[in-house]
């Protein structure tokens, strides 16, 4: 029996396990299309919409109403309070009733038609970094408009052309070009750093438990057997249904978020299917590293979640990798997510050549190597170690 189809044998024996065990059905089918689906209709609109803003308006006056319609009318706030009195508001945001609020003082107005530069103040929690962010946007935006707005009148009456009016009030105009997410659109970049994040786990904890059961269930001696003794084979044959069912998640997700959902996509096919491949068997090199490393199902396990979830930190996606301290930066290089989204958003997502992205080409190649490494380790476990609940 040649070598090939002594895999195929393998193969097919992982295929019967495949079908028993309902974990690998859920843990490589379920799970998955159920994070896609869930993160993706999660930020459906793109960006966090009428997010509640809260007012204290001591003015009461013309202007003052008009500034507050003004931040009501804008798409990520809805004003849905109005308080008395800066503890009132304070106490609404502890609360979590509001994100922010607008404090006018008494007096604003008549302060802006007499030129005295009044103050008005804004207040926002920054618990959430995202919603923090865009209201102080929003709430700045209302504070500008106020005084330009005054500040047009004044000049209108003093007979200044509207040009003028315009140098004045703005004396640099800024153009803001938002390279290929131009809606802002948070939807297209986390879920495309979260799903393969997620995806990449399920990968690491099914092939260190695949081979980890073959241990547990006593039947390493007759896997090896059937690859004559060859660990390479054993492990060819045991991954190779793992590595079509990944193949065919990871693909269908691109298919999904590129074809379906129009994410932005400007390396082409190419790209895509390139990082595809480099991400499924990187990831299940790992993971047979990992249980080479420690061949004991528990811990090689919980290695490969611990690698997983810290990828996500490290990663760089939610915050630059270059702002950490310089260890961790150096830390960030051993885990393949971070090169999963460098290539990602070089060559799938700005549409740049292969060759700006050699260095997380070479690495997740590099990983796909690491079980060279440990695979003599495996064969020894499989045949003399007992399994040890």
């Amino acid at each position: 029996m040649n070598t090939i189809q002594r895999i195929l044998r393998i193969a097919a024996r992982e295929i019967g396990i495949l079908r028993r065990n309902h974990i690998y059905f859920f843990s490589m089918v379920v799970f998955p299309i159920m994070v896609t689906l869930f993160f993706t209709s999660l930020m459906n609109d793109g960006q966090p919409l009428e997010m509640p803003v809260g007012v204290v308006d001591l003015d009461n006056t013309s202007t003052s109403r008009s500034l507050i319609r003004k931040l009501d009318a804008f798409q990520t706030s809805r004003v849905v309070a109005h308080y008395a009195n800066i503890n009132e508001a304070r106490n609404a945001i502890q609360r979590n009733k509001i994100y922010a609020f607008l404090y006018i003082p008494k007096g604003t107005t008549s302060g802006l038609l007499s030129a005295r530069q009044p103050k008005i103040s804004f207040y926002y929690s920054m618990t959430s970094v995202t919603a923090g962010s865009l209201l102080y946007r929003d709430l700045k935006t209302i504070a500008t408009l106020g005084s330009a707005g005054v500040g047009s009148a004044t000049m209108t009456a003093k007979g200044f052309t509207e040009k003028q009016i315009k140098t004045f009030l703005q004396p640099i105009a800024i153009e803001l070009h938002t390279i290929n997410n131009p809606w802002i659109n948070y939807n297209v970049f986390l879920s495309n750093m979260l799903i393969p994040g997620c995806l990449m786990l399920f990968i690491f904890l099914i092939t260190a438990y695949s081979i980890g059961t073959e241990l547990k269930f006593k039947g390493a001696k007759e896997w090896l057997g059937m690859a004559d003794n060859n660990i390479h084979v054993a492990l060819l044959g045991k991954l190779l249904p793992q590595t079509l069912v990944f193949l065919i998640i990871i693909f269908a997700f691109y298919f999904y978020t590129f074809d379906i959902l129009g994410f932005p996509h400007q390396g082409g096919t190419l790209s895509i299917v390139l990082l595809g491949l480099l991400t499924v068997f990187s990831a299940q090199a790992f993971g047979v590293f990992a249980f080479g490393l420690m061949p004991s199902l528990r811990m090689s396990m919980s290695i490969c979640s611990l690698w997983a979830v810290l990828s996500f930190t490290t990663s760089g996606a939610a915050f630059p990798l270059f702002a950490m301290d310089s260890p961790i930066e150096a830390i960030a290089q051993l885990f393949p997510m971070r090169h999963y989204y460098m290539i990602y958003q070089i060559c799938v997502f700005n549409g740049y050549p292969f060759t700006d992205a050699w260095f997380n080409i070479m690495a997740l190649i590099i990983f796909m190597c690491l079980p060279v490494f440990t695979v003599k380790n495996i064969k020894k476990a499989m045949l003399e170690y007992v399994y040890i609940p």
